[in-house]
Parts: structure tokens; sequence; C-alpha cells
């Protein structure tokens, strides 16, 4: 086959087919050396999807490729461009590799014998070494065609073996040389069932379908799918969390096997505190899917009192704005040097995958936590959440004092100090009049005056120099704290409480999967039941099914609002203290320290329909930068100009973020949109600049130019001199 050195005479292949694979192509090679060279095909950009898709139900190896390595370039960037030169660059590689953790029976640390895996059933989720990968290139001259580049088709390790798929003689399941493999979608469906709890013959049912959409229906097929659940069962109910008698080595033992799922590991020592840094692929998928250009959130200090390490969670929202879990950081310090590790470590791997991810803002709910690392590496605004304090001090409230009026008027004053930043009235005054007022309530005053008296400075300081998040921010990551509490704090589980691999083991089976499941249902429109209980998870979701006519305010004096029962018509909710985030709520769920639905409907309602109460303490927050904005400059001076270009680009970004939110299709928000011109650098042709490109600046001169005007000027002097 004839070797080209230019891709510009390479034929543009479409087939029909709404799905494609390689076998459908005319492969050319292409390279400048025999050593170099690859097999290439032109493509459209936007068939690359069914080229993938086709590459993926390959009935001799069903898998799923990964993105590997990504870059990107910005139109109008090259001055110069080759024809095969990428505008976007993207390695796909199948998720059966590059790694190979299929091997085991290693000797842990603290024993004398070697584990007996003679037996051992093989894991659905292990690395085969798989060395099948193709790069995917959208050319920087012709944008709308995209150069694929496969560097290795077949489904082999680095030994040249089938390692994985039904020639696989090692293939995971009785049977796996008679039926296609195995997707890891499907595996990682029956594996959350499995974890949750749902009866095997619902698990079975679901796994047989899921197989079928590759291999038909049949009973044999039948019979080995039922093997291999009761396999995988067998394999859930005997993993533990104890991978060697000793923490710390077993800690070890599971960072060897999971290397693909830690993005950070520091073992303690004298000098550097334990930090282990966990995010398995999904999340890491789910991160640079629902983080880039949105906001990323942080749950810290989780069991800070029961756990060995406390658990900072690095929390995602997703389409419906629930949280989801994108990293887990295991450790007790809080340093600015070693949160700055973890970050950039954490930053740096997603960054590998997609160079341009950026975050729009990152929202701490803990006045302690240092936001110089975050601005640092995630280079963002930070906001900062109040559900912590309000769940604190409402649930100790509520605990302390027994009498009903004198625990809503506590939480009413202690709303009145958070306030106090805005409405000018002094906060240490306010402080101590709230300390006279309620003297007689010995228990909360202890508790208030030894676990909050030394730090209130400090929170109402973030609170005022740091933008406050809105309700539905607190009320979502209130929802992953309540979730975890129930899966992390049970009865069963006590005794391994202050063991790490326990901790580790919870993480990444039971939640994982949990959450996995979740976005499952959701995107899916299977699992109704859990689909229905994911979507309602949230209370602000919940406040959203409550009619306005449903919420009764007390339009004379504003101190209460009744919300009808969504349950029990005849019922009624009493809210006290209504349009503020320190209202209190009749209801079980209010009672329980939590931010429940009747308090945000009524705070919806409030805000919405009547001008009288206080606005939130988010648009509070907002309001102070919009006037920090239009401070008082020097008339007709820069100052001024810069004033006005601030504000104007701060209301266009807002303005064009409510249409979006508000509408329900996004495309007459995008024709609506001003054209917007991507380069002011001239335009390109067949990967040559044009001639009249002014703007750009003068290229570089050669060696060999250099050399020229040397002689030329050398020759000159002689000439002069004679």
């Amino acid at each position: 086959m004839e070797i080209k050195d230019s891709i510009i005479d390479l034929p543009v292949q479409d087939p029909e087919n709404e799905e494609f694979s390689s076998v459908d192509l005319t492969w050319t090679k292409f390279g400048s050396t025999d050593q170099l060279v690859d097999e290439v095909a032109l493509i459209p950009y936007e068939r690359v999807d069914a080229f993938i898709n086709g590459e993926c139900n390959n009935i001799e190896c069903p898998t799923r490729f990964h993105i590997e390595r990504g870059r990107k370039r910005e139109p109008g960037s090259l001055k110069e461009c080759k024809d095969d030169e990428y505008l976007l660059y993207r390695l796909y590689w199948c998720s059966f590799g590059p790694e190979n953790y299929g091997e085991g029976g290693s000797i842990l640390p603290s024993r004398r014998y070697r584990l007996n895996t003679r037996n051992r059933a093989a894991r659905p989720q292990s690395m085969r070494g798989c060395t099948c990968h193709f790069i995917v290139k959208r050319l920087y001259a012709r944008p709308s065609l995209a150069l694929l580049i496969y560097n290795d088709r077949r489904h082999v390790n680095k030994s040249g073996f089938v390692c994985h798929g039904p020639l696989d003689r090692d293939a995971i399941g009785p049977g796996a040389k008679k039926i296609p493999y195995i997707g890891n979608e499907i595996q990682q469906q029956t594996m959350s069932l499995l974890y949750l709890g749902i009866p095997e013959e619902n698990v079975l049912q679901t796994h047989i379908e899921g197989i079928q959409r590759y291999c038909g229906s049949n009973a044999k097929v039948n019979s080995l799918a039922s093997q291999y659940v009761q396999k995988l069962e067998m394999i859930i109910k005997r993993s533990t969390h104890e991978l060697d008698l000793d923490d710390q080595a077993s800690i070890r033992m599971w960072v060897e096997r999971n290397r693909k799922s830690v993005f950070f590991y520091q073992d303690s020592s004298e000098t550097d505190p334990f930090i282990l840094g966990i995010q398995t692929e999904w999340q890491l998928q789910q991160m640079i899917r629902f983080g880039h250009q949105s906001l990323l959130a942080a749950h810290s200090s989780f069991g800070i009192s029961k756990l060995k390490y406390p658990l900072y969670t690095l929390l995602a929202f997703d389409s419906r704005q629930h949280p989801l879990p994108v990293a887990w950081i295991i450790t007790r310090t809080s340093a600015k040097r070693d949160v700055s590790k973890w970050m950039k470590a954490l930053s740096d791997r997603v960054r590998a995958v997609e160079s341009s991810w950026m975050v729009s803002g990152f929202i701490i709910d803990d006045a302690a936590v240092e936001v110089d690392p975050i601005r640092d590496v995630f280079r963002c605004p930070v906001l900062f959440c109040l559900w912590r304090i309000r769940r604190s001090w409402l649930r100790n409230v509520v605990k302390k004092c027994s009498n009903i009026e004198v625990q809503r008027e506590i939480f009413k004053r202690l709303g009145k100090i958070m306030y106090s930043i805005w409405d000018g009235s002094d906060s240490v005054v306010s402080l101590e009049e709230f300390i006279q007022d309620f003297v007689d309530q010995t228990a909360f005053m202890q508790y208030f005056k030894e676990s909050w008296v030394p730090k209130i400075d400090m929170w109402l300081a973030t609170m005022k120099n740091l933008p406050l998040a809105s309700q539905e921010a607190s009320g979502a990551i209130e929802a992953y704290h309540v979730k975890l509490k129930t899966k992390l704090y049970d009865d069963l589980h006590l005794g391994s409480i202050q063991r790490v691999d326990w901790l580790v083991h919870k993480l990444t089976t039971e939640i994982h999967s949990s959450y996995w499941l979740d976005r499952y249902a959701d995107e899916s429109g299977s699992f109704q039941t859990v689909k229905e209980e994911y979507i309602s998870s949230t209370s602000w979701h919940r406040a959203l099914q409550i009619p306005d006519d449903d919420v009764i305010l007390d339009d004379k004096d504003h101190l209460f609002a009744k919300v009808v029962s969504q349950e029990d018509g005849d019922h009624r909710h009493l809210v006290w203290n209504p349009g503020s985030e320190f209202a209190l709520c009749s209801c079980s769920w209010s009672m329980q320290g939590n931010l429940c639905k009747h308090i945000i409907k009524v705070n919806m309602v409030c805000q919405k329909k009547h001008s009288d109460y206080h606005p939130s303490m988010s648009f509070q927050s907002f309001r102070e930068i919009l006037l920090k904005f239009w401070r008082k400059v020097v008339d007709d001076s820069i100052a001024l100009d810069q004033s006005v270009a601030w504000t104007k680009q701060m209301h266009d970004t807002i303005q064009r973020l409510v249409e979006l939110s508000n509408s329900n299709n996004i495309g007459s928000v995008v024709r609506s949109l001003p054209v917007k011109w991507v380069s002011k650098k001239g335009r390109t042709f067949a990967g040559k600049p044009a001639a009249y490109t002014l703007a750009l600046p003068p290229s570089k001169e050669s060696a060999s130019q250099r050399k020229h005007r040397k002689r030329k000027r050398l020759s000159r002097l002689r000439g002069g001199s004679a």
C-alpha cells in the first residue's frame, strides 16, 4: 500500500449505516517515514459518535471506549498549520486497558502465607491491559472533518493474546466463550442493584434484559446469566474491607489494587499527615460533565468526632441540580500546604482528560476552610453556604429547649444576628442581648457559649466577605449529608467505624452504587421507583411540588404562614418567621434539624408575591456585590468606564442564565444570542495563513535567513573598506 505524506487528497468517507466501524472504512497509510506510519481515514466530524458506537458494538469484543487524553486549540491560534493539525485532539482507549489489574494473589504485608487465588472469581471491573486505541482529530484547517488514526485495532494485551470478549479463554463468567462479553454498564448496573439489597430475582431479570441486547434470547444465555449473577452476589457477600488485620497496611493494599480510583495518596509519617483521595472513573466523567463551567461544592468535616479520619466530599450538581459526589478525600489535616497538594492532583487529573475544563464557582460550608488553595488551583470565585450552621443551631435548639415558643424565638433571634451584617446593627451588641434574654435556657446557652461564641466573629466575617449560596444549594448539600449519614452510621457496622478501610469500602461500594443507579435510572428511564425517589431527594424539588395556593400567609403581622399538607389535605403545617432562612416549621423533618420543603416553599412565595418580607441572605449578598460595582467614582474617569463595563458584563451574563433556566426550548435562547466572531486574526485557507493578516505579529526569522543577512552586511563592509 502506498504511503501518503499528506491528507489533502484523502477521500471523505460517510457510510450510510446509522452506526459504522473500522471495517466499513477504507484505510490509508500516512506518515513521513517508514518508522512513523499510521492508518488513517477521513470522515465528517458529526459522524464521530456513530463511529465510536460502531466500534463499541464489535461482535467479537464488545466494549466501550473512554477518553484517555485530550487537547484543544482555539480557532485562529495558529499562524501556520499543516494539513493534519488538530483543533480538537482526543485519544480513545478500550475500557479494558491500558492497565492490567487482572493479576492477584500477592502476599499481604503482615501475613506469612499466600492467599489461595486459584478458585477466586475474577472481578468484572478489572482491567485487562487491552492495547486497542485510536485518535480522533478535528482538523484545524477543515473543522467539519475528523481524521481517524487507528494505532492498534486488535483487542489484545501486550503479549498478543485476546484479553476480553467471547474469544478470551479467561473471560469472566461460566461459558464466556459462548456468549458476548457483558459490558461495563450492565456489570455496574448488576453490582449496584446487589449492593443496594435488591432481591436476586429482580436483579437477574434486569441482567438478562441487558445482555439480550447483544445475543438475543435463548435458554443457554439465561442459564449462564443466572450463574453469573449468583457468582457476583457471592463475591459481594464474601468481600470484606479488612484486606489486612492492620488498618494502615490494609489501606496500602487497597491503594495498590485500585490505583485507577486513587488520585492522591500520602501515608502518615512524622512530617506528613495521612491523605487519601478517591475518585472512580465514573466520578471523573461526572466531574468533567457537570463541573465544567458550573459549580462545585465542598461537604467538609463529616464524621470528625466518630471516624478515624474525617471525610471531605467534593460535590457537583447534575442536570437536576442534585448533589453528586465526584471525589472523596479522607484526611484530618486542613493546612493550606496539604490541601493544595490533593486539590492540584485532582485538577491535573481532570485537565489531563479535558484541557479546557474550568469551574465557575466553588461553594464551601465551613468558615475555617482555607480558600487560597481553591482560588489558586481552580481559579474561580468562592461562595459560602450556611446549611451547616443552620442545621447545628436548629438541632440543638430543639434538643435543649423543651418549650416550642422558646424554640421559635431563639431560632428567630439567631437569624437576626446573622442578618445584622446587612442592616447596620452591631453584631456584638445583638449577641450580648441574645445571651441576656435567654440566660434561663442553661443547656442551650452552655452549648452556644462553648461551641459558637469563640468563632461567631469568624463566621460573620466570612459571610460578609464571600457571596452566599442559595437555599437550593443548601438543601442539596444537606440532602447529601443526610444520605451519607444514613448509609454510614448503620448499627451493623458501628464496630468497624474507626477503621479507614471500612470507610473506603463503604464509599466505593454502596454509596457509589447508589448514586450511579440514581443517574442511570434518571437518564435511561428505567427503575421508575428509583427515579422518583431520586427526583424528590432534595427539599427544593419537593417544595416545587407544592402549589402556591396551598401557602397561606399572615398578611397582618407576618409572624407565621400555613402550608397545606400534601399527604393529608385537612392538616396544616405552621411555619414561623416566614421569608427567612431561619424559619421554623412544625413538621417532623424540620424538627430533626433539616431544611424542610414547607420553609422553602413559603420563602418562594414571600419573595415572589410580597415585598414586605426581607429578601433572602443570598440575594442581599448579591445586592452588596452590585452596590460595590455602583460605588461613587470620579465623574468622566476611567474608573467610571471600568465600573460600567463590569456591570454591563455581569448584567448580560445573568440575563442569559435567567433566560436559559426559564426557557423550555434551548434553541430559541441560542438563536437570540448575538453573532460572535471567533477570531480577528484573519482566516486561513487549506492550512495556509492569508497574506493580508496585518494584525498578526511578524513571524520569527529562521537561522538561514539570519545568516544570509549577516553575509550581506559583511560583504558591504568589505566593499566599503576597499
